[in-house]
């Protein structure tokens, strides 16, 4: 397992692709610091902003950050190789964002649908998920992918499971009128490009969940867009909906980047709604791999309609925030045996990218064996101070 390349990590069209993100530093000044990427340097631009979310808020944005004539940090390629060795060397990619709220949408399409009803009715045993797969699909008798949540359609489908004993929570959030949103991570917690991601101990069916990630501002106007990965426990969701919290938000479970790519003439919502999401898993100890690709043609809730379900009169974001979309992709290929389907083995290589972003890197570890997350709101104040 070779380190990615600069030509594999960063967007396709970089001469044109606006990038900021966010990198930590030695020194007498150790913290983190805002950057963006001009002829193939990293630019430190924390001048124009303490915080990402402060420079996400500015109406300027586009203007400084491509005029924007900062200290090098050095070049992409030494920054990209720093982020990915063990342990990361200074300076490295943090995720992009910082005081941001960290939320994810859930159940976004027909596949991750299927697989979360799939998850409940199992109760989390991966040995019975062939079974139940090919029972659901009999019952349902039809392409969810064509259902327009919350439509007179999936009504009548609603009713219709109701009536057979096949309806689900997840199928509320699934076609209902509401999509899911929940709190992914914690303010500051999430990891970036090349550090390792964490599984809870107690986790023995789980897998990636690659995912756009668009980053909203205060107002509610999307700024621009990135990688993650919602690592998902799929045992400890499907024992019961209320272990959300457990499943999701744990030790370096959230992982973010490489760079925010900024909303412009070259890169906006409709990229975004044509990209194709790619995910790539390379086992180490087994020599597993396994590849597959989402398409965002497919979400059945269009991302500016997460936005408003997410932010509005009902609910505000003073620091603005990153909202996952959500995935298609729940890879079930057997991995540790028939009828076992796929879970993470100790480091794992996952890589997610799509050709206007680039990719995201991260090997997978335990949450309680991974460096414990201690730089928090108060730590990053601090910091601010002394700068």
């Amino acid at each position: 397992m070779n380190p990615l390349s600069v030509t594999d990590a960063v967007p396709n069209d970089l001469d044109k692709a606006l990038l900021v993100g966010r990198v930590w530093l030695d020194g007498p000044q150790a913290g983190p610091a805002l950057v963006t990427v001009h002829g193939g340097q990293v630019i430190d631009i924390t001048e124009f902003g303490p915080t990402m979310a402060d420079l996400l808020e500015r109406d300027d944005l586009l203007e400084v950050v491509t005029r924007a004539k900062g200290q090098s940090l050095g070049s992409l390629e030494t920054l990209l190789a720093n982020s990915q060795a063990s342990p990361a060397q200074a300076p490295y990619l943090l995720a992009p964002c910082d005081v941001q709220a960290v939320k994810a949408c859930g159940v976004t399409f027909a596949v991750s649908l299927m697989e979360r009803v799939i998850e409940e009715q199992a109760g989390g045993d991966p040995t019975r998920a062939d079974e139940l797969r090919d029972d659901l699909q009999a019952l349902i008798g039809s392409d969810l992918s064509k259902i327009k949540p919350g439509s007179e359609e999936a009504m009548a489908l609603k009713k219709a499971l109701q009536a057979r004993g096949g309806w689900s929570q997840y199928m509320e959030v699934g076609i209902g009128p509401d999509a899911e949103v929940f709190t992914k991570a914690q303010p500051l917690s999430s990891v970036g490009f090349g550090t390792p991601v964490g599984l809870h101990p107690s986790s023995q069916w789980n897998n990636p969940e690659p995912e756009i990630v668009l980053a909203v501002d205060s107002r509610g106007q999307v700024r621009g867009a990135t990688l993650g990965n919602d690592v998902n426990l799929r045992d400890v969701e499907g024992r019961s909906a209320l272990l959300l919290g457990k499943a999701k938000d744990n030790n370096a479970s959230c992982s973010i980047g490489p760079f925010i790519r900024l909303f412009d003439d070259h890169f906006d919502i409709d990229s975004v709604r044509n990209c194709q999401v790619s995910l790539r898993i390379e086992g180490e100890d087994d020599d597993f791999l396994l590849q597959g690709e989402s398409d965002m043609r497919e979400i059945s809730r269009d991302p500016l309609d997460l936005v408003s379900q997410t932010i509005g009169a009902h609910h505000q974001y003073p620091d603005g925030f990153m909202l996952f979309l959500g995935t298609m992709f729940s890879p079930i290929q057997d991995r540790n045996g028939k009828g076992q389907g796929f879970t993470h083995h100790m480091n794992d290589r996952v890589t997610i990218a799509t050709p206007a972003l680039g990719a995201l890197v991260n090997k997978v570890g335990r949450s309680d064996q991974l460096p414990p997350w201690i730089y928090g709101i108060r730590e990053l104040m601090r910091h601010l101070a002394r700068r």
